[in-house]
């Protein structure tokens, strides 16, 4: 038992912004998109759900490890220590339970988990692929999770506007917000449920870092939370990373078009 927990706390140099690490995750994440869209276009893949679903029980099965990972320990003996603050319903935790869900799911409700996975999961994966931050850490095992987890939010969302599961339209986003609403509002049940119940101690539980109860870390969002009453916290909080996902939207609405305007040159 020690052997596989030292194997699971396997170390390396902590790496840095735009170090070797860093930029090969980068290209790994493009190279898997394209390679997944150019499958796709020659017909190689033919079900999108499917590779949702995979991707996201690929995302799934990293997460249980990496709760063992932070929970396990061996100091003369095994020991079990729960990591409350990593409890698996952040931001970056909703795209795996989206994509499985619409992995098997049809109809509108898969897409509206379509469509939020195509614009927040998007944008919080460009977050965090560009400027990781504090994820990075000593852990070799948490690097490749990190990075696997948050370029797949990327890599399977690009894959959803190529193959049209996912229409680029101004509705879309509507659709998206509906997602990222209900899951922020499960933060702030579970935020309130944890302290009530004091079943994380003195432990930092901050799920969607929304809590009213632990200060928040998030640079702009702290600011916020500081000076303007607790409900319009919340209120901006989902307005704002809608807004910011809402530009991804046109961007991709700016790429169709103009692809469009040059398919009609060449047809003309």
């Amino acid at each position: 038992m020690e052997s596989i927990i030292n194997l699971m706390h396997l170390k390396m140099t902590t790496p840095t912004w735009f170090g070797w690490f860093h930029i090969l995750c980068l290209l790994l994440t493009v190279g898997a998109t394209v390679l997944l869209c150019l499958l796709y276009k020659k017909g190689i893949i033919k079900n999108v759900s499917r590779v949702v679903l995979v991707m996201a029980l690929i995302v799934i099965v990293l997460e249980i490890y990496k709760q063992l990972q932070y929970s396990f320990s061996y100091d003369g003996g095994v020991v079990f220590d729960y990591q409350w603050y990593a409890f698996p319903w952040q931001f970056c935790s909703m795209p795996m339970y989206a994509g499985l869900l619409a992995g098997v799911t049809r109809g509108k409700f898969q897409s509206f988990l379509y469509s939020f996975l195509a614009t927040f999961a998007v944008f919080a994966g460009l977050c965090v692929m560009i400027y990781p931050g504090d994820v990075f850490t000593s852990s070799i095992w948490i690097n490749i999770q990190s990075m696997v987890c948050h370029g797949s939010m990327i890599v399977i969302g690009v894959f959803l506007y190529y193959t049209g599961a996912v229409r680029i339209e101004h509705k879309t986003i509507l659709k998206a917000m509906a997602v990222f609403a209900f899951a922020v509002g499960m933060a702030v049940v579970l935020n309130e449920l944890v302290v009530a119940t004091n079943i994380a101690g003195d432990e930092t539980f901050n799920m969607f870092f929304v809590s009213r109860h632990f200060a928040p870390s998030l640079p702009v969002y702290s600011s916020v939370q500081a000076v303007v009453p607790y409900p319009w916290c919340l209120f901006i909080y989902i307005a704002g990373f809608t807004a910011a996902s809402y530009i991804l939207l046109l961007l991709a609405m700016l790429g169709k078009l103009i692809e469009n305007k040059i398919r009609a040159k060449k047809n003309a």
